[in-house]
């Protein structure tokens, strides 16, 4: 959000212009995004790990644990509420990788119903959350431009692999089918997923074309800052559940927040 207050930190201390032009020209990192609410969040152990996972992939070597949750508490500096990114970069002078802790307000996930445009494009190294990917904003801006809330990334054939910033999953009356296709496994599509059979909701992943659209009567995404039904999908019209997206809410919002 532009003229929103953001504080940034490297290493627990505030950022240097060196730091910040290395990111920017560089543009070589990953990261992991959360809400914090109270000074917890949901699946703090997961944004550990995949912060650690890769960076043994990206940079070859790992992030202890306790550094991260420091570095996020000396950043929050006592804000209870908060959106909150952790970047991992290396600059060349370093002898690690460095860990930047960005602090805004707290952000919320629309209500809903979403629309989504599809887009001829896949995200490279998919299970990363990595930063700088042009093509991805690229056609976020093209769907909003076009009066869509998001993109909906699809490859060859039509095959849906995942929202612009987003997991996404169909519905068709009885079972909740989460693209098989490479994407981010988002942290709230990871609380959420092994909890589904213990709901009642059969659910699994599979492929999902475009094609296949009129076949579903629900979707919805998820991100870290929740969970929102997808009404539209290019020209087609999902009637969306109310009784699916009150069940997956409910187990969001059982979901104990971890204290950092």
């Amino acid at each position: 959000m532009r003229g929103t207050p953001i504080r940034v930190e490297v290493n627990g201390s505030s950022a240097t212009a060196e730091q910040l032009r290395h990111l920017a020209l560089a543009g070589y990192g990953h990261f992991t995004a959360m809400q914090v609410r109270d000074g917890r969040t949901r699946g703090l152990d997961l944004h550990v790990r995949r912060l650690d996972a890769a960076t043994r992939e990206v940079f070859g070597t790992g992030l202890d644990a306790d550094r991260i949750r420091g570095h996020i508490r000396h950043a929050l500096a006592g804000t209870g509420d908060a959106s909150v990114r952790v970047i991992v970069f290396w600059p060349e002078a370093d002898a690690a990788p460095a860990i930047m802790v960005t602090v805004r307000p707290p952000g919320e996930m629309p209500a809903g119903p979403l629309s989504l445009q599809p887009v001829p494009y896949q995200r490279p190294v998919p299970h990363i959350k990595h930063a700088a990917d042009f093509a991805q904003t690229y056609y976020r801006r093209l769907a909003a431009a076009d009066g869509f809330d998001d993109a909906l990334l699809s490859g060859p054939g039509g095959v849906i692999s995942e929202g612009g910033i987003t997991n996404i999953a169909f519905f068709d009356g009885t079972t909740l089918t989460w693209p098989d296709a490479p994407c981010l496994a988002g942290i709230t599509m990871q609380l959420l997923e092994p909890r589904l059979p213990g709901s009642g909701l059969p659910a699994g992943r599979g492929p999902v074309r475009l094609a296949d659209l009129p076949s579903f009567t629900a979707a919805l995404v998820t991100n870290s800052r929740g969970i929102a039904p997808v009404g539209r999908i290019g020209t087609t019209t999902l009637a969306g559940c109310a009784a699916l997206m009150r069940t997956l809410s409910e187990i969001y919002e059982s979901i104990p927040q971890d204290l950092i």
